[in-house]
């Protein structure tokens, strides 16, 4: 994964991806590569909302 990955570079690259695999067109060989990468974007976005839910219920306090 990129080091200087932001949230929304992120989320739109899974949304491009999602994209990608729902397309009926999409062959076979490349659908598992494309599984993963969404996943890895999928993981880092979970991480980088539950950190800042983490940040923000801690400021409120």
């Amino acid at each position: 994964m990129k080091s200087n990955l932001t949230f929304d570079k992120a989320f739109n690259d899974l949304t491009k991806l999602v994209d990608q695999i729902e397309d009926d067109k999409i062959q076979i060989d490349t659908l598992s590569d494309k599984v993963k990468e969404a996943n890895d974007l999928i993981k880092f976005c979970e991480t980088k909302l539950r950190t800042i839910e983490t940040e923000t219920t801690r400021l409120r306090k």
